[in-house]
């Protein structure tokens, strides 16, 4: 089971579609099991196949594994009118984001209402380390457990205003801890201003984030604190408020 959805996860914006070889590559499964998976996924509506290329792509069944879940999710429902609200105030592109190993992944998202907004598509994964719906959430952690999950992050630079010194980003953690909220500027999109802030579950421990986007061609980073930081540390303390939920095992 986990080997199938290996091969469904492989599939990315820089891989669309692929033959046996690429999704042997792509997963590190043998090619006669990827050859093996593919058929049975194919045959389940998963997967289809292009002649005469004979590459796989997925296929809009595949969405229903997340639908399924966005429309089952009790955090989700909870936050959507508090989201809404905050999409209304500001103007600007409001996210729902929880983890999922050492990134954090867009479980419900509403667009801005601007012709330039950042949009960021549901489903999405980002790295914790340098957004700041991922800095939001670690630094809801205890200290062990953001570093536990610092250290398994592959630290790299996305574009060149990405932080990867480590001492830069848990101070970085400190601070949001302190003010109640996280930001990044443009460290894994170019002109993006980030600022997020954690949702809490019955544990006192962050369980999600939420967040809004803004692009720089309206907004500074200081007007962003101002005026953007005190909106969303109000709606996640709301969010939190409600929480009925602890991490999963093996968050």
């Amino acid at each position: 089971m986990s080997k199938a959805f290996s091969i469904l996860e492989s599939f990315s914006l820089e891989r669309r579609a692929m033959n046996l070889p690429e999704l042997a590559a792509a997963t590190g499964i043998s090619k006669s099991a990827v050859q093996r998976l593919t058929y049975t996924l194919e045959g389940l509506g998963y997967l289809k196949k292009t002649q005469p290329s004979k590459r796989y792509s997925l296929t809009p069944k595949a969405v229903e594994l997340g639908m399924r879940y966005t429309t089952t999710s009790s955090l989700i429902e909870s936050a959507n009118p508090y989201l809404l609200d905050l999409n209304i105030k500001c103007g600007e592109t409001v996210n729902l984001s929880e983890p999922a190993g050492v990134e954090m992944v867009f479980v419900t998202s509403f667009p801005g209402h601007r012709q330039i907004s950042v949009q960021l598509p549901v489903g999405g994964s980002y790295p914790m380390y340098c957004t700041a719906a991922g800095r939001a959430y670690l630094s809801g952690l205890t200290k062990p457990e953001a570093d536990a999950l610092l250290d398994r992050s592959e630290i790299r630079g996305y574009t060149p205003a990405t932080i990867t010194d480590r001492n830069q980003i848990t101070g970085l953690l400190d601070e949001a801890r302190l003010t109640g909220f996280a930001y990044a500027k443009g460290e894994f999109f170019r002109g993006d201003i980030n600022i997020a802030a954690p949702i809490f579950g019955v544990d006192g421990l962050a369980v999600a984030a939420v967040g809004v986007s803004v692009p720089v061609t309206r907004w500074t980073f200081e007007d962003a604190c101002d005026r953007i930081a005190p909106q969303v540390t109000e709606v996640s303390q709301a969010i939190s408020s409600l929480a009925t939920r602890t991490r999963p095992a093996g968050d």
